[in-house]
């Protein structure tokens, strides 16, 4: 690439990023006509010359020609060139405003312009700055003050907010907790609304993610040090798998939410809604919410509110949403590639005969279904007799089963609410406890200490009573160092909690003990649930559940590795002993 490319595509690329701080503080702030004037100025001025980088790149001889890229720059250039023709030889002739009917258009504009001139940018992930572990925190740590920026907006809310509940909100966004301390639906303008639902998406997928398949769309490929940090992060086998697995995870995690925001939108009341895009708006919160685990809603009492409560198939599209984002994404995609090879096999069963894979659903997926299953299943019926004359007597018949189902559901990391939490019976409450701490799936946008750790130390207590020294499932011995890993991240769970417990009480001592170790459980499960001292928590308190909640999300384990330097495996090995137990 020459030297006069080059510095063209600095320029489209810092032209963007202006445009980007363009279009915050065009929504974020109230601006006079003559600045506005300047904004929708700047705004046609970064897309013409994203439109003359992105060409000038197709006579770049060095240039790797991609199909789908083509397609998408022929789309966004062709775009573009309507727009100017639009205002040129459509609109009023010498307007002032340079708006066109609908300008959120042109400002959707300038957002794909930033996404493909910084994703043709060349960064690269060093190891010996930054390791996996580092780099994953850190960004989970940008983000959460990026967002706090943001929700400080003056048009973000609509009397105002501090800077703790600002980081408090977006930590909790980020973190897809979804406790608060101000009501989402009534405090935030819509604006404030949407910056905490992309908060809610880029924190339950990760920021590194989406940046990362964007750059490897665009580029057509990267360099293998990136490859390196990107398998750590997507658990990937193989340093091929890296972006299929980022694709899929795409892919997954948008055509779920369609469908579900297709179910909610259609099992929502049009009298409920003082307009159609109320609805769709209301649909894909909610939808986006529920597959991040997250548990936020712009209605103040969550799904307990009155028009909602009874709305059985809405509570049923939910429950449907936030299981499959707690299963995790390589759950998730085994148990599609094992569908598609059962249909095949019932639709081309001669031809598959010699093609028989007995392990297409993994042990992975086998022990996560089975714990899954298993725990909800308990938890549905302890949930129905204990609360059916208490919460649930207000439901009858099929209502108070699809009641009881979601309220054996969302304590693990759902965060959502159809009944009034704090009216729980005791036995109830301390069940609630435990699936908080049990939580989601591994690899999924939920918490906890994940269903394979549970899964793990089970089968071990059961291996040790049956005298084995070994765990052995399903004709599969489990590795060492799976046990290791599910024991330490137990014992760091706990440790974590118990300290939150600890800080909180000492800050306000006046909370009850049970009520307090309710939101930290809550918060380190980033499940969402409370007994509604949250907002009532001094400043002190909430910053406890801040960095709960971000170590909950990027786990106690991750922040060990990011801290300690890996030592290199030496060839020798101490004498064994065994320690006294019990």
């Amino acid at each position: 690439m020459n030297f006069e490319l080059q510095y063209l595509h600095r320029i489209a690329l810092l032209t963007s990023i202006l445009g980007i701080v363009a279009f915050i503080s065009d929504f974020g702030y109230s601006q006079s006509t003559e600045f506005q004037q300047l904004l929708d100025g700047f705004y046609f001025v970064a897309l013409g010359i994203g439109v003359i980088s992105t060409i000038a790149r197709y006579f770049d001889r060095t240039h790797i020609f991609k199909r789908k890229v083509f397609v998408f720059d022929l789309l966004s250039v062709c775009f573009t060139l309507w727009t100017y023709y639009h205002y040129l030889f459509v609109g009023v002739p010498f307007r002032t405003d340079l708006l066109l009917e609908n300008s959120i258009w042109v400002k959707i504009a300038v957002v794909l312009s930033f996404i493909r001139e910084l994703s043709a940018a060349r960064f690269n992930f060093k190891r010996t700055f930054l390791n996996p572990a580092q780099l994953f925190v850190a960004s989970f740590f940008i983000l959460i003050f990026l967002g706090a920026f943001l929700l400080q907006l003056p048009n973000a809310t609509y009397t105002g907010i501090s800077f703790t509940n600002a980081l408090f909100t977006s930590t909790s966004a980020v973190s897809v907790t979804g406790l608060s301390v101000v009501d989402t639906g009534t405090y935030f303008t819509e604006f404030g609304q949407i910056i905490i639902m992309s908060l809610i998406q880029l924190g339950g997928l990760g920021i590194l993610t989406f940046s990362s398949y964007f750059a490897y769309f665009f580029k057509g490929g990267t360099s293998y040090e990136n490859q390196l940090v990107l398998s750590d992060m997507t658990n990937s086998k193989k340093m091929g798998e890296v972006f299929s697995t980022l694709k899929n995870i795409i892919l997954i995690t948008f055509g779920i939410e369609l469908f579900s925001s297709i179910f909610i939108f259609s099992s929502l009341k049009v009298a409920d809604f003082h307009s159609q895009y109320e609805r769709i708006f209301f649909a894909v919160f909610h939808s986006v919410s529920a597959f991040c685990n997250a548990g936020f809603s712009t209605i103040s009492a969550g799904l307990y509110d009155d028009g909602f409560k009874y709305n059985y198939f809405l509570q049923l599209a939910v429950i449907f949403t936030f299981v499959l984002g707690g299963l995790g994404f390589p759950i998730v995609t085994n148990i599609i590639n094992y569908l598609k090879y059962q249909a095949k096999k019932f639709l081309f069963s001669n031809r598959l005969k010699r093609d028989h894979r007995p392990w297409v659903l993994n042990l992975n997926s086998r022990i996560t279904l089975i714990t899954t299953i298993s725990i909800t299943a308990v938890a549905f019926v302890a949930f129905y007799f204990l609360e059916y004359n208490n919460t649930l007597a207000e439901h009858h018949g099929f209502g108070k089963m699809v009641t009881a189902l979601f309220g054996a559901t969302t304590p693990r990391t759902a965060g959502f609410n159809s009944i009034d939490t704090a009216a729980m019976l005791f036995p109830t409450t301390m069940m609630v406890f435990l699936l908080m701490w049990i939580g989601a799936s591994p690899a999924s946008t939920g918490g906890g200490i994940k269903t394979s750790t549970f899964a793990i130390a089970t089968l071990n207590i059961l291996s040790l009573a049956k005298g084995k020294t070994r765990i052995e499932v399903f004709r599969r011995e489990i590795a060492d160092i799976s046990v290791r890993r599910a024991f330490a991240t137990i014992s760091l769970s706990l440790i974590v909690i118990g300290f939150g417990i600890i800080f909180i009480s000492f800050f306000d001592n006046e909370k009850s003990l049970i009520d307090i170790a309710f939101e930290c459980f809550s918060a380190y499960s980033t499940v969402g649930l409370s007994l509604g001292i949250t907002p009532n928590l001094s400043s002190a308190s909430k910053l406890i559940l801040v960095i709960v909640m971000f170590v909950g999300r990027v786990s106690m384990l991750t922040l060990v590795i990011a801290v300690f330097k890996k030592i290199k495996h030496k060839n020798y090995r101490y004498p064994t002993e065994e320690m006294t137990i019990n």
